[in-house]
C-alpha cells in the first residue's frame, strides 16, 4: 500500500510539472528569464469564430487559480503566446491589443495609453507569422519585457501596465473566459 501511494504521489508531482501540448504547440513546463524560473500555471487556445489564433501559457513562481491575486502581485510572471493562425497579422494584432486593454481597464485605457502604444509598436514592427513566439515577461522593478522568438524587443515600465496587460486574459472582463479558466489551471 505504501509503495502504491509513493507511486501515485510521484506521478502527480511529475504531472504537475509537465509540459503541455495544445493545438500542436508544446508549452514548456518552465521558462527562465532574468535569473527567475517560472512554472507553467495553465495553458489554453485563443479562438475567434472557428479560428485557433494562438496558444497561450501563463507562467508563475507558484501555481495559483486566483486571477485577481495574480493581477495584483508584484512578482515575476509571464505569458507566452505562440501564433497558430495565418489570420493574425500586425494590423489585427494591434487592434486586438487595443481591444484587450479596453476590456481589461473597463473602458479606461487612457492613463496607460502611451505604454499601450509602445507595445502595439512592438507587434507592428515586424511581420507576424505562424510559429512566432511572443513572451511577455514581468520583472518587478523593471517592467514588462516583450520578446519575439527569444529576442528582447522592448521593456515597458510600471506595475499598472503589467496589471492591465495580464488583465487582458485574467481580469473580470477577459478577452475570452474559457482561455482565462485554462490559464488559471481550472
Amino acid at each position: 500500500m505504501r509503495l502504491l501511494m509513493t507511486i501515485l504521489l510521484a506521478a502527480f508531482m511529475f504531472q504537475s510539472q509537465a509540459q503541455v501540448t495544445l493545438n500542436d504547440v508544446t508549452l514548456p513546463a518552465k521558462l527562465s528569464y532574468d535569473n527567475q524560473s517560472l512554472s507553467l500555471n495553465g495553458g489554453g487556445i485563443r479562438t475567434k469564430l472557428i479560428f485557433k489564433l494562438y496558444t497561450a501559457g501563463l507562467y508563475l513562481q507558484s501555481k495559483s487559480s486566483d486571477g485577481a491575486a495574480i493581477l495584483k502581485a508584484d512578482q515575476p510572471m509571464a505569458i507566452r503566446m505562440v501564433i497558430t493562425s495565418n489570420k493574425i497579422n500586425s494590423n489585427n494584432m494591434s487592434e486586438a491589443i487595443e481591444e484587450g486593454f479596453s476590456k481589461s481597464t473597463n473602458g479606461n485605457p487612457a492613463p496607460i495609453q502611451s505604454k499601450i502604444d509602445e507595445l502595439v509598436k512592438t507587434f507592428s514592427k515586424d511581420p507576424i507569422e505562424v510559429g512566432n513566439i511572443f513572451d511577455l515577461v514581468y520583472v518587478p522593478g523593471e517592467g514588462v519585457k516583450s520578446y519575439k522568438n527569444g529576442q528582447l524587443k522592448t521593456t515597458i515600465k510600471g506595475l499598472d501596465f503589467k496589471q492591465a496587460l495580464f488583465g487582458i486574459w485574467l481580469s473580470d472582463n477577459p478577452v475570452q473566459s474559457g482561455l482565462k479558466n485554462n490559464l488559471l489551471g481550472n
